[in-house]
């Protein structure tokens, strides 16, 4: 059975009514809820910092990991050239980083292999959240904040 946990950025307004629907993976079981707190914050913060669309996915991507995760950066919404997907497959040990064109522009091949590194570094010593929110932090600082809201 493949265990995956899709998120994706969003605004501040965290007050669902309904309960999420069951799925056949409870999350909770995966990550505690400060973890998921954790995550959801770090992806929305690198997106409000950026103006870039940050999406995470955690599972299994198949024998074919880049394609997948291309596939998945695809399918992760409106806008998938100002989008980045990071994909980590922790059973494979792999993190899969997709950049849309434009945000290719602000977040090169090299600064994308460093944020990687930085996270199967802090992976390896058994901190899964930790890691994916380290590498969320540099890649936001790496981008930088859109033109439009530079200040210098």
């Amino acid at each position: 059975m493949t265990r995956a946990l899709e998120a994706e950025s969003h605004g501040t307004d965290m007050h669902d009514p309904a309960p999420p629907p069951r799925t056949e993976v409870d999350h909770d079981q995966i990550f505690s809820y400060q973890e998921l707190a954790r995550l959801d914050e770090a992806l929305t913060m690198s997106s409000r910092e950026t103006g870039l669309r940050f999406t995470l996915y955690i599972g299994d991507l198949g024998p074919k990991t880049r394609l997948r995760a291309e596939e998945l950066h695809s399918l992760s919404g409106a806008r998938p050239t100002e989008s980045v997907l990071i994909a980590v497959s922790p059973g494979q040990k792999v993190v899969e980083v997709v950049t849309g064109a434009s945000a290719a522009r602000r977040l090169p091949d090299r600064a994308c292999a460093l944020a990687v590194l930085s996270m199967t570094t802090t992976f390896a010593n058994g901190d899964l959240v930790g890691g994916i929110v380290g590498g969320l932090r540099q890649l936001s600082d790496q981008a930088g904040h859109p033109a439009g809201l530079r200040t210098h």
